[in-house]
């Protein structure tokens, strides 16, 4: 079961209730605040590995609060979904811009909570890599989002970068067609998993030494891909 902490910041209890109950019936420990100064004295204090943070706030709106927490050193990597009843453009760009990770819109759905709280979780749970990598003739400089093979630079795209760099710094894992798409690709995609396969194609062709029989980027039939040092 997860045992990571989440914060829940909401004025309405029975929103609070609502996803605590189902936060909790999925392994997550819970701690709430109905306000933002609450919100960020709690943040301050219990450390939490998440914050759904709702804009509609007394005393300090979500927005300030998301401020805040990016302008505090201390605090200011703590992933934040805001979630809030308006649903123009200009308040989701907004809220992003500010730093925020993730945002929903009320009303959703339990389901799609729990899924963005996984994704963006095992996002930040992920273990730091250096930031470069070598296989084969193959080296990767993840600042840079620079690849070379034999010396020579190798053109990926933006999403292949971001597909290789994932299948590295989870190297030995596999990964499923669902979690990357959600990784990479976000949840507009979901259930277009020939973009993966057609991404890894592409990427085979640029760093293996014989696609066609490739020996780092595995494919585990039926399930997903793996990334092997190939020794």
């Amino acid at each position: 079961m997860a045992e990571e902490k989440i914060l829940i910041v909401d004025d309405e209890e029975h929103i609070r209730e609502l996803i605590k109950f189902n936060l909790d019936t999925n392994g997550y420990r819970t701690i709430c605040a109905d306000n933002g100064l609450e919100a960020l004295r709690m943040v301050k204090s219990e450390n939490p590995q998440l914050i759904l943070l709702d804009v509609m706030l007394p005393n300090m709106d979500g927005y300030d609060v998301c401020k805040e927490i990016r302008r505090d050193n201390s605090i200011s990597s703590t992933p934040i979904i805001m979630i809030t009843a308006k649903g123009e453009e200009f308040d989701k760009v907004l809220g992003l811009e500010l730093g925020a990770d993730d945002y929903m819109t009320k009303p959703f759905s339990i389901r799609e909570l729990i899924a963005r709280v996984k994704a963006i979780l095992r996002r930040t749970n992920i273990k730091p890599i250096d930031n470069s990598y070598s296989f084969g003739t193959v080296n990767i400089d993840f600042e840079k989002h620079e690849v070379t093979k034999e010396g020579a630079k190798v053109e990926l795209t933006l999403k292949e970068f971001e597909l290789l760099e994932i299948l590295i710094k989870n190297k030995g894992r596999v990964m499923t067609r669902d979690f990357l798409l959600d990784e990479i690709w976000g949840y507009e995609y979901i259930g277009e998993t020939r973009t993966v396969d057609v991404h890894i194609r592409h990427l085979r062709q640029k760093v293996e030494d014989d696609d066609k029989n490739p020996k780092y980027i595995e494919t585990i039939r039926g399930i997903g891909y793996r990334f092997s040092s190939g020794e």
